[in-house]
C-alpha cells in the first residue's frame, strides 16, 4: 500500500466571510443541521481532546448531547480517563469531521461540570439498557473478559428490575464553554477556508480568516 497515492479533491464549495453567521453558535447549529440533513450515521459524534498530569493528550469520541449560547454538553463516567484529566486540566478541544461534506470545526474552551440536576434529567431520558450500562461499567478500567462485563451487567438488570433506575454518583456531564471556534470547508488544490472565531472580553466574537 502506497500511502502517499491516495488523496482526493475537495470540491464540495468553497466558504466566504459573508456565509457566515455572527455567532459560531448559530453558524455550527446551521452546519449540523446539514449534516442531519445528510443523513450522517453519527452527525454529533465528536473527538473530545484532554491532557494527564504528563502532558499526554488522549482522544476518544463521545456524542454532542446538547447545544446552547453556553456551550458544548456531553456526558460521562466521573471515574473514566477524560474526567480524571479534566478534573486537572479543564482545557479541553472538541472535533468534529465530518468528511462526507468536506467540513470540519474545531472547538477550544473549558469544560465545566453540570449540575446533578442536569446530570440527572439526561440520565432519566437514556434507554434502560444505557442506565443499566452506565452502572455495569467501571469506565477507562481493566476488565477480565467480555463475559465478566456482561455478568454485571446482568446483575445491574437483577438489582435494579423494579422500580427507576437511580443516578450513579459516579457519571456526570460537562459543558465545554468555547473560547475559540474553527470552521473549515475543503477548498481544491488545498487551498482550503478556515475561519477562526475567537471571543472577546466582552462576549462578541472576532472572525479571522486563516491560512490553509
Amino acid at each position: 500500500m502506497k500511502l502517499e497515492d491516495i488523496r482526493r479533491e475537495y470540491t464540495k464549495g468553497g466558504l466566504r466571510r459573508e456565509m457566515l453567521a455572527d455567532s459560531p453558535i448559530t453558524q455550527f447549529e446551521n452546519w449540523l443541521q446539514q449534516a442531519v440533513d445528510a443523513k450522517f450515521a453519527d452527525p454529533t459524534a465528536m473527538v473530545v481532546a484532554t491532557v494527564d498530569e504528563h502532558g499526554q493528550p488522549s482522544q476518544r469520541i463521545v456524542l454532542l448531547k446538547h447545544l446552547d449560547e453556553h456551550g458544548f454538553v456531553f456526558f460521562t463516567n466521573t471515574g473514566s480517563r477524560k474526567a480524571q484529566e479534566i478534573k486537572s486540566n479543564n482545557k479541553v478541544c472538541l472535533h468534529f469531521p465530518w468528511h462526507e461534506i468536506e467540513r470540519q470545526v474545531i472547538v477550544y474552551g473549558e469544560a465545566k461540570a453540570l449540575s446533578t440536576a442536569a446530570v440527572a434529567k439526561y440520565f432519566l431520558s437514556r434507554p434502560q439498557e444505557s442506565q443499566l450500562a452506565a452502572w455495569a461499567s467501571q469506565q477507562s478500567r481493566p476488565v477480565s473478559s467480555r463475559k465478566a462485563l456482561m455478568e454485571t451487567f446482568h446483575a445491574m438488570k437483577a438489582k435494579f428490575a423494579k422500580g427507576q433506575i437511580p443516578l450513579p454518583d459516579f457519571w456526570g456531564g460537562y459543558c465545554v464553554e468555547p473560547t475559540k471556534i474553527e470552521f473549515w470547508q475543503g477548498g481544491e488544490h488545498r487551498l482550503h477556508d478556515r475561519f477562526m472565531y475567537i471571543k472577546q472580553d466582552d462576549g462578541s466574537w472576532q472572525v479571522d480568516r486563516l491560512n490553509p
